[in-house]
């Protein structure tokens, strides 16, 4: 025994399985060197490791079975002595890992031919053993799929009836029919139940997926055997022989008819407005984007209706009535869509009207003028403004981005509204106004420049001269923005400073402006005219920026300037912004020592009605009240009563604008404090400014 045991060890030590040996009690007594290999670690570790620390439980409960079992066996005289048992089961590598071993197991015997241990050969089995789990579990998900699957799984042969060889009992559930109705065509076909128009649509997917054996996928609509009209979807693929032949079709079909309505549902939400349900800004752009791609030689137009003025009537009749209003005109609008005319709702409160189809510009201004008639009769006791622009779609346009196009045609009915008060509510873009917007469109980025720190010197401020009627001496200066370029040379106020607004670029700007005021300030106290103040124009954008006053604040003291001598200059029309909320700043600023003077007083928002409510300390008359001085007779003038009321209210008065020594003479005369303008100085440079006060 030990010779053939020895000669067993030294074969076991140039195999790549691994031998081993144990007694009868299962403790191992040798193990071949290939353990490193299939366990990853070394002979002498694996033979110190327990049995649990080898196996899993349930392995090691299925090893000592099968070995009690041999043993009883073999007792009983039931099997041979040479016999043999393999078992399969998971083992434990170094690492932690858990492969698959076959263990072939013999029982080993003394001289006397008595069981005295185990001999085994075991071996690596892992991907063997997980393919066939994996298979195990295919065909039981494949079984277990079929039986419940929502639809009907099918194989048939591949020809344009659809003839059916196996048919899934789902079958019923989807069409009405039970499964044998179809098979080999016994009542009729499937391809009968698909609806006519979707019959092609199918075949011609499987001529193209079938014969490069690629997968195939369809949605068509069947009608049941009770007449109900269903969506479904069919997937599958090609059963081929050995020389590629295609033998049959296997597949699934499925009940897709909830998905499509949702669908349906999703594409109309996603085409339409929600409020007045006609095609959205979306649609228009994919309806202009079709358009173009095969220009027929029609001559096509886009009209924009503008109602934004519509949601100023918010704040006085509530949200659903304006959205009421915007109903009512989408239903008065749509006896524009005819013939080649469509109407989409582009934004809240905007209109489109595609013209597909017209005469030339008169065409289209007659139709922009019966636009505007009608919507007169819908807002005839709101007074709604309304602004029409048109653009003309030419090759140009094709060749730009139809976001563009939309883009320009929102800047003509823009500017179409910011014209009413001139009598003109239509404006077509054409190169008048191409060279107005590219103009904005260079003082815009002039101004972001300068806001960057990029071109200050292209910013720079002017100072007119106030003058003290009672000493008639100069009391201070108003400091004026202006902007200087190498593209756009001298830019008036009027122009940059809308702009500068609209695109907040006024806050940085603002804050600059500031800074290089109080450096002016600072030159004026160094002449020792501590006396003489600094006005600075403020917009509503800045008030209503969280921190403004207290930035303002924290810069004044660290550019030391005295408070007592900066004036703010706010025009009235900025209470319509926030009334209580700016009022409130106010009182704070003046309450550090700040001078605020409501500019161009009288022509706007809070007139004399009001004026009494504010914080301010001063109030300027508009130019357009010092006008008229030259107009009316002093006894018919309302200047004076202007003066008068203020003065009652505590505040003092300055008049700008003043040119003449009539007007002069006539403020001196009522009573007015203070007067600026070209009678008394036009604004000067810096330098000058500082050069007047030393005289």
């Amino acid at each position: 025994m030990l010779e053939s045991e020895k000669k067993y060890r030294n074969i076991a030590e140039n195999v790549s399985d691994v031998v081993w040996q144990t007694d009868l009690s299962l403790n191992l007594t040798y193990i071949s060197p290939s353990v490193e290999r299939l366990f990853g670690e070394q002979p002498e570790a694996y033979l110190k490791k327990k049995l649990d620390e080898r196996f899993p439980e349930h392995a090691l409960n299925r090893i000592r079975l099968m070995l009690s079992d041999e043993m009883k066996n073999e007792e009983n005289q039931l099997i041979p002595k040479d016999r043999s048992g393999t078992i399969e089961v998971q083992h434990y590598r170094a690492d932690g890992s858990i492969i698959w071993i076959e263990m072939n197991v013999s029982i080993l015997r003394d001289t006397q031919g008595n069981a005295a241990g185990f001999l085994g050969v075991s071996r690596d089995i892992t991907n063997r053993k997980l393919a066939e789990l994996a298979l195990e579990e295919s065909e039981r998900s494949k079984s277990i799929l079929i039986s419940n699957l929502p639809g009907l799984a099918y194989r048939c042969k591949y020809d344009r009836q659809g003839t059916m060889l196996i048919v899934s009992h789902g079958c019923y559930a989807l069409t009405g029919y039970l499964p044998e109705n179809f098979i080999n065509n016994r009542d009729l076909t499937f391809n009968d139940i698909i609806n006519p128009e979707h019959r092609d649509i199918l075949w011609r997917e499987l001529e193209r997926a079938v014969p490069q054996k690629l997968p195939y996928r369809c949605e068509y609509e069947i009608t049941t055997a009770r007449g109900e009209h269903k969506w479904v979807i069919e997937m599958g693929q090609g059963v081929y022989s050995d020389d590629g032949e295609v033998e049959a079709l296997e597949g699934i079909i499925l009940d897709i008819s909830d998905r499509k309505e949702m669908e349906n549902n999703l594409r109309y939400i996603n085409e339409h407005d929600r409020l007045t349900g006609l095609y959205n800004r979306g649609y228009l752009e994919k309806i202009l984007g079709s358009d173009f791609a095969q220009m027929d030689g029609k001559k096509r137009a886009l009209i924009s209706i503008n109602l934004s003025m519509i949601q100023l009537l918010t704040a006085n009749y509530g949200f659903h009535y304006t959205q009421k209003l915007i109903q009512k005109t989408a239903e008065a609008m749509t006896i524009y869509c005819v013939n080649s005319h469509m109407l989409f709702s582009t934004y809240e409160n905007r209109f489109v009207l595609y013209i597909a189809d017209y005469k030339d510009r008169v065409d289209l201004i007659e139709i922009a003028q019966n636009i505007m008639k009608t919507l007169e009769a819908v807002f005839v006791t709101d007074r709604v403004g309304v602004g029409i622009g048109i653009l003309e779609i030419n090759r140009n346009h094709i060749e730009s981005n139809i976001d563009m196009l939309l883009r320009k045609l929102l800047i003509a009915s823009e500017r179409a509204l910011n014209d009413l008060d001139k009598g003109s509510s239509i404006c077509f873009y054409d190169q008048e106004l191409e060279a107005i917007v590219h103009r904005e469109s260079e003082i815009r980025k002039e101004l972001t420049r300068i806001a960057a720190g990029e071109d200050a010197s292209a910013l720079y401020l002017q100072y007119q001269p106030i003058l003290d009627l009672k000493t008639n001496t100069i009391c201070g200066f108003e400091a004026l923005a202006r902007l200087s370029t190498t593209n756009l040379g001298s830019v008036s106020p009027v122009e940059f400073i809308p702009i500068a607004e609209k695109t907040k670029l006024i806050i940085p700007i603002g804050k600059e402006i500031f800074l290089r005021a109080f450096r002016f300030l600072n030159k004026i106290n160094a002449l020792g005219c501590g006396s003489i103040s600094v006005a600075i124009n403020v917009s509503a954008i800045q008030l209503l920026k969280p921190g403004f006053s207290g930035s303002l604040l924290e810069t004044i003291r660290e550019m030391h300037v005295n408070p007592q001598n900066i004036g703010i200059e706010i025009t009235e029309s900025v209470f319509s912004s926030d009334y209580d909320y700016i009022n409130g700043i106010i009182l704070e600023l003046r309450g550090a020592g700040l001078h605020i003077a409501i500019d161009d007083f009288g022509t706007g928002y809070s007139s004399l009605k009001r004026e009494k409510e504010l914080n301010v300390n001063c109030l300027k008359i508009d130019k357009y009240f010092i006008d008229i001085l030259l107009e009316d007779s002093p006894e018919r003038a309302i200047t004076g009563d202007i003066i008068s009321m203020a003065h009652r209210l505590g505040h003092c008065v300055i008049a700008e604008g003043v040119e003449y020594e009539e007007q002069k003479r006539y403020l001196e005369t009522h009573g007015c404090d203070k007067i600026q303008g070209y009678l008394i100085s036009k604004p000067l440079d810096e330098d000058v400014a500082l050069q007047s006060l030393r005289a």
